[in-house]
């Protein structure tokens, strides 16, 4: 029998089935990612051209910027727009499934900033007691 630790919970069935955790981590390692989680954001509030993209992000450079806008479009989250003008305007937009990553996105976030003091308290316990070896 599988001993639970307080507080969690058990759910029923088989606890690893590879196929599932290798489908989870493909895809926690895009929705995960530091600036897959701030592009997301940054377009939560509309369409968006690269350089208002990059320009709201501050430091990413240009070339993480569009890695992580390919990604995200391979991946269905963005679509990218070419307008044909003279230069084209292209402009990046969440879809619905990208929308849909906004709310866990935001709680995600909100979670970090309201629990970032307990984790450094708790990090500088552990270094505290010898753990970090």
């Amino acid at each position: 029998m599988l001993k639970t630790q307080e507080g969690t919970r058990r759910t029923p069935g088989n606890l690893h089935v590879p196929e599932d955790c290798r489908a989870v981590s493909e895809v926690l390692a895009r929705v995960g990612d530091k600036w897959t989680v701030l592009v997301v954001s940054t377009l939560g509030d509309g369409p968006k051209r690269f350089n208002e993209l990059r320009k709201a992000l501050g430091s990413i450079s240009q070339r993480m910027l569009t890695l992580t806008l390919r990604g995200l479009e391979r991946d269905g989250l963005v679509t990218r727009t070419v307008f044909p003008t003279n230069p084209p305007r292209v402009d990046y937009e969440l879809t619905r499934l990208g929308r849909s990553l906004l709310e866990p996105v935001s709680e995600l976030g909100s979670w970090a900033r309201k629990n970032r003091p307990a984790i450094h308290d708790a990090r500088a316990r552990f270094d505290t007691a010898g753990n970090g070896r």
